[in-house]
């Protein structure tokens, strides 16, 4: 018993001295895909970057990362093709600007070369499942309509709600809107609230997804931490939004991290 209690007592000692030196700065900058490959399971519209006014704004909002001033920039490309994003990077800047609008060129690539960077560096993880088909016939099977009922209106509503702004919203505007703590709340909420409870009481479909969920966020979270070193002081963090909404949860219970806000950044 003294034995634990005087372990108790250094773990506690331990996180106090760390929670008082200096925290490293991470900005979690969850976005939509800008190349929208129509693969999520909610049908969203797509928003062109291309245009004179949203390349107008992805310069602002690169100037102002610039301005931040982060050491990395991690992004949502598997970690074991490493090598390929290399070569990527290294690629015409200018030509991919002006070709490809995917966020990881229009917003994390355009950062990292007016920061000088190197390169870029890939932390997504993508052995694992995500059986949504299996989990509608799960509760299917274990005749949970409502449950079918309330995931349906759940889906049409975001899919509802995401495209009116899409068709209103600034490309700024959308991202500060993702970014909002309501957004990081609403891409956990379906997973705990609804996802969980599919399938009868012996079929763990639902919860075997959201694992699965958890499980990839929370690799691409031990990544991030292994690839930060003792020298970086800032790091940026860009992923689709349901990922950053789950790291944040992960960096919150870290006294290493101070979480920056996209607000504050681009304000």
């Amino acid at each position: 018993m003294k034995k634990i209690t005087l372990l108790l007592l250094a773990v506690i000692a331990f996180n106090t001295i760390s929670g008082q030196s200096k925290k490293k700065q991470i900005l979690l900058l969850g976005t939509f895909h800008f190349e929208n490959p129509g693969l999520d399971v909610a049908k969203i519209n797509s928003f062109n970057v291309m245009s004179d006014r949203s390349q107008k704004e992805l310069e602002n909002i690169a100037n102002k990362i610039k301005k931040f001033g982060p050491d990395k920039i991690f992004v949502e490309w598997n970690y074991q093709k490493q090598d390929k994003l290399d070569k990527f990077y290294n690629r015409n800047t200018d030509s991919l600007l002006h070709k490809q609008s995917d966020e990881i060129v229009q917003v994390a690539l355009r950062s990292a070369k007016k920061l000088g960077h190197k390169k870029l560096y890939a932390i997504d993880y993508n052995n694992t499942d995500f059986p949504y088909d299996s989990l509608v016939k799960g509760m299917t099977a274990a005749g949970q309509f409502d449950l079918i009922k309330k995931n349906e209106e759940t889906m049409k509503y975001y899919e509802k709600s995401q495209n009116e702004k899409i068709a209103k919203y600034s490309l700024t505007e959308l991202l500060l809107d993702i970014n909002t703590k309501k957004s990081n709340e609403d891409n956990i909420g379906w997973y705990v609230e609804t996802a969980t409870k599919g399938g009868k009481t012996d079929d763990f479909v639902g919860a075997y997804l959201v694992s699965e969920w958890y499980r990839r966020n929370l690799y691409m979270y031990a990544l991030i931490q292994k690839l930060t070193e003792s020298k970086d002081d800032k790091i940026m963090v860009l992923l689709g939004a349901g990922h950053t909404a789950m790291i944040r949860e992960f960096v919150e219970h870290n006294p290493d991290f101070e979480i920056v806000e996209l607000a504050a950044v681009l304000k």
